[in-house]
């Protein structure tokens, strides 16, 4: 069998009497021959590359290290062509900007026992089976030990998860685990902190050692992070997003930045106007705030921290804005563009890291008299199948009457 499309999650599709096959790995144009009930490719793609990892394939992370960079790129870019297309929108889709830069800043490991060796790493795809691995190519160079770092909290903790950070000045830890950290663990912390380059570990959301406090540059302004919070997988990924959205504020006034997390855009927008920035994450919301009080040179910024999925802003409320910037989950901000199609808000840019959820949304602000500028995606989960996307409406003034 030939395989004739990569599907959404990145494998090979082909059809057999009328019946869907998926071949994992497997590229467009290569024969596939089943022997067993395994797949093996028979004759291999041009496109085809020898993948740099020596666990890709097995991990469940990265999916496409097989697949050259311009076929790559060219199906990312199509899968928001198609997204779109799904709702009926035709635009010139931009091409894909690599924001992977020096690599991820951000991992989460599986820490489990295995064959009495406390082992970390990812999950097989589709299984719990673990696979634990010495080394993560994708990630930036402070977390080359990453794997090692740990899986020493597998004797102090038990089974856990661990989310490692590259910060500005060390790595944050946050582990979630069954057990909590005791007094007797502290001494342990404080070897690793020092053998790593840990500023901080947090279990289950208490900090239970801090030798400074974790430190990330945004713009002009210096942020102290919570623990566990959400960041943009790359600093260049951030920094891409943020010039993206920067370059169509234009000449607005007054700006909402919703799902604004710790401030990654309005600390930077704050530079050239006056912002509102909400989110349903208290913490999130907090660091922003505190961070804006020793900033210094900003338009001034108010915080709020609000659901915005189950008290969206409505076009009432939006009537003072002259620009809105969302930034929400994968599952998209539909109630929250449904009040922005009822508004008057001339300029909204959205980001995104859903294809479907953001066609969804542009379909909602498209109905509602906006028009769809510009949208280009952006790849800072580079060799997975997931995609950023910034996009730009704008629309006339309505009428009073």
């Amino acid at each position: 069998m030939v395989i004739e499309k990569l599907g959404q999650r990145g494998d090979g599709l082909t059809h057999v009497d009328g019946r869907l096959v998926v071949v994992p790995f497997a590229l467009p144009g290569e024969t596939v021959a089943q022997d067993a009930g395994h797949f093996r490719i028979a004759t291999t793609s041009p496109d085809r590359v020898q993948p740099f990892c020596p666990v890709f394939g097995i991990c469940g992370g990265c999916k496409f290290q097989h697949l050259a960079q311009v076929p790559y790129a060219a199906w990312k870019r199509e899968q928001l062509i198609e997204a779109l297309n799904g709702q009926g929108i035709k635009i010139d889709v931009a091409a894909l900007i690599d924001a992977h830069g020096a690599g991820r800043r951000r991992a989460s490991f599986h820490v489990r026992r295995v064959n009495e060796v406390w082992q970390a790493g990812f999950m097989a795809e589709k299984s719990h089976d673990l696979v634990a691995i010495q080394y993560c190519p994708i990630l930036v160079p402070r977390l080359a030990k990453a794997p090692e770092l740990a899986a020493s909290f597998g004797p102090l903790l038990g089974n856990c998860d661990v989310v490692l950070t590259a910060m500005d000045n060390g790595i944050d830890v946050y582990v979630k685990a069954d057990s909590q950290a005791v007094d007797q663990h502290f001494a342990q912390f404080r070897r690793m902190m020092e053998t790593y380059g840990v500023i901080r570990v947090a279990v289950n959301a208490e900090i239970v050692s801090q030798g400074q406090a974790p430190v990330l540059k945004i713009g002009s302004a210096v942020l102290s992070p919570p623990p566990g919070t959400f960041l943009q997988a790359t600093s260049l990924g951030e920094e891409t997003l943020a010039s993206l959205v920067m370059g169509r504020l234009g000449k607005s006034r007054n700006v909402l930045d919703l799902f604004c997390g710790v401030g990654p855009f309005a600390l930077r927008m704050a530079e050239k106007t006056k912002v509102l920035a909400i989110d349903s994450d208290k913490k999130a919301v907090a660091a922003l705030a505190d961070t804006l009080r020793h900033a210094k040179g900003l338009k001034p910024v108010q915080t709020e921290t609000r659901d915005l999925f189950k008290m969206p802003l409505t076009f009432i409320e939006l009537a003072d804005y002259d620009c809105v910037v969302f930034d929400p989950p994968r599952a998209g901000a539909e109630a929250q563009c449904r009040q922005l199609a009822k508004s008057k808000v001339r300029n909204v840019i959205a980001v995104a890291c859903d294809t479907q959820s953001f066609a969804r949304d542009a379909r909602v602000l498209i109905e509602g008299g906006y028009r769809l500028t510009t949208v280009t995606p952006v790849d800072q989960f580079k060799y997975s199948p997931h995609v950023e996307i910034v996009a730009h409406f704008t629309r006339a003034p309505k009428n009073s009457g």
